[in-house]
């Protein structure tokens, strides 16, 4: 997948396009439902399938006081636009000049100029331009005067409850520790992404080495307590999300979120998983992704270091069975 940041760094004479833009926040499964419905319309024009995007919420902009956590951050995003099958994105930084932007300066300045739009694809919600005035009917007059075709995909709901699949609802599933229904809608484990840092090596000393996840790493972490899953070794340096096949190690683990409530000694939640079995393995400085399969149990805090021990000891017993 090619990854452009500037409409400006589009190479002229690229296109014909087939344009899903969003927030794609999550890429879960109503937002795959819309590039999936761009693939179909691209395979037979021979046009490429082109994800417009941005590299924030525009409310952290516009309203930072209610811009809720991001789902995943661009790394991530863009990686998994790359599984999605998208041919290329576009990730516009939104800053204050592209908030500025008129509705048909927007898809000027944006589709029509750089992009050779056929088709574009959106969600009912959507909105864009200066102030959010930009509708899909809004987009649809101007489809006419510029050349493409305006296609509004609708939501994909469970069928029990009829609710809307949403970043909001993942968010809820995952602020309450309830991975396994949030990856029915992502489509996907939920996971977070980052570097490895040295911790207190205090997993080490009571046989559990863990990996210790960067505070700046990007995804949501969900709630407080033990999880089943896997650790994606991705290695050293700087990857490349818009890869088809990135080269990487997937370890079962069992992982950690909370501040170490028995020792007392961590100011703020932190990430770390053990991977089973390994106990020499070194991913200092390494980029991993971190899957959330199951939860295990909550955080709580023990009376001394053998219950400690002994619950860890079962944690893993738990793990495996939870990962088959």
């Amino acid at each position: 997948m090619i990854v452009f940041h500037d409409p400006a760094a589009i190479p002229d004479g690229f296109g014909p396009s087939v344009v899903a833009i969003g927030k794609f926040d999550g890429v879960h499964t109503g937002h795959r439902a819309v590039i999936d419905r761009a693939r179909v319309d691209a395979a037979t024009g021979g046009a490429a399938v082109v994800a417009v995007t941005f590299d924030r919420n525009p409310l952290a902009l516009l309203r930072p006081e209610i811009c809720p956590d991001s789902l995943i951050g661009v790394h991530q995003k863009i990686a998994l636009l790359a599984d999605a099958g998208v041919d290329a994105a576009l990730v516009l930084r939104f800053d204050e000049e592209l908030a500025a932007l008129s509705p048909r300066a927007f898809v000027e300045h944006v589709l029509a100029d750089r992009l050779g739009a056929q088709v574009v694809l959106v969600g009912a919600d959507f909105r864009f331009g200066r102030g959010g005035a930009g509708t899909p009917a809004t987009l649809a007059e101007l489809g006419a005067e510029f050349g493409f075709d305006v296609q509004v995909v609708g939501d994909v709901r469970a069928i029990d409850g009829d609710r809307r699949v949403s970043s909001t609802w993942i968010r809820e599933l995952l602020s309450a520790g309830d991975v396994e229904t949030a990856s029915k809608l992502l489509g996907r484990l939920p996971s977070v992404w980052g570097e490895v840092v040295h911790g207190l090596k205090r997993g080490r000393e009571l046989g559990f080495p863990t990996a210790n996840l960067s505070s700046g790493l990007e995804g949501f972490v969900p709630a407080e307590g033990v999880y089943a899953g896997w650790l994606v070794d991705e290695g050293h340096g700087a990857p490349d999300p818009a890869a088809t096949a990135r080269r990487s190690i997937r370890y079962p683990a069992a992982i950690s979120i909370g501040n170490n409530p028995t020792f007392g000694d961590v100011a703020a939640r932190q990430v770390e998983a053990y991977v089973l079995d390994e106990t020499d393995l070194d991913l200092y400085g390494h980029r991993v992704e971190v899957q959330f399969a199951a939860r295990i149990r909550g955080m709580v805090a023990f009376e001394g270091i053998d219950p400690l021990i002994a619950q860890m000891t079962d944690d893993v017993v738990r793990v495996r069975a939870a990962l088959g």
